[in-house]
This record gives structure tokens, sequence and C-alpha cells, in this order.
């Protein structure tokens, strides 16, 4: 069974920072990939980061780039979100999701197979 459990959400005041974490169980990545996505409320989930398992390329959301970062620990199965700068616009409930297989794209909610629960990120002002 595949589980995907976040941790690290807040609160935190507009240019301060957190760390979201991510623990895959169950999965084997391969040429699979890990990615962050964010739903505000009353808008729709939307693409945040993601990294290759397998080659550890990057993307990211115009919105959060130069701001956010993620990063992988192969031997812990995990994929970290290091949020800088954080603005009130970024709040939202991060989720995380991962793919087993290769997919193209990686920015769509179709190229993943597992979601974490989620964990809400709250900016103030």
């Amino acid at each position: 069974q595949v589980q995907l459990v976040e941790s690290g959400g807040g609160l935190v005041q507009a240019g301060g920072s957190l760390r979201l974490s991510c623990v895959a169980s169950g999965i084997t990545f391969n040429y699979g990939h890990m990615g962050w996505f964010r739903q505000a409320p009353g808008k729709e989930r939307e693409f945040v980061a993601a990294i290759r398992w397998s080659g550890g390329l990057i993307y990211y959301a115009d919105s959060v780039k130069g701001r956010f970062t993620i990063f992988r620990e192969f031997n812990k199965n995990m994929v970290y979100l290091q949020m800088n700068n954080l603005k009130p616009e970024d709040t939202a409930v991060y989720y995380c999701a991962a793919a087993s297989r290769y997919t193209l794209r990686v920015g769509g909610e179709t190229d993943y197979d597992y979601w974490g629960q989620g964990t809400q990120v709250t900016v103030s002002s």
C-alpha cells in the first residue's frame, strides 16, 4: 500500500520561511517523480514543483521560481519543499504527489498516481 505523508505546514508571516516534508512508503520510483501541488480556498489545485527521481530534473511553477526549492533524499524516499520569502498568496493546502512511472509532463494532476492528505500553509500579511 502506497502512502504519502506530509508535514511542516503552519502559520508564518509574510517574508518568512517554511519547509514541507513528504515521506513515501510502499513505492519504488525508478523512473518516476514526486511533486507538490497546492489548493487555495475557492481555487483549483495547481502545480508548484516537481523532481524526477532518476536524474533529478526539477520543475517549478512561475509563481514560485526563485523562492521555493524542491529536493529529495534517495535513501529515505523523501522530498522536501523549502519555501522562502512567503507571500499571503501562497496560503493554501499543500499536497505531496508521486508517480512510479515515467510521464513526459509532470505539471498535471493526471501525471501522478498517489497523493498525500495535505498540509495547511497560512501566510499572514
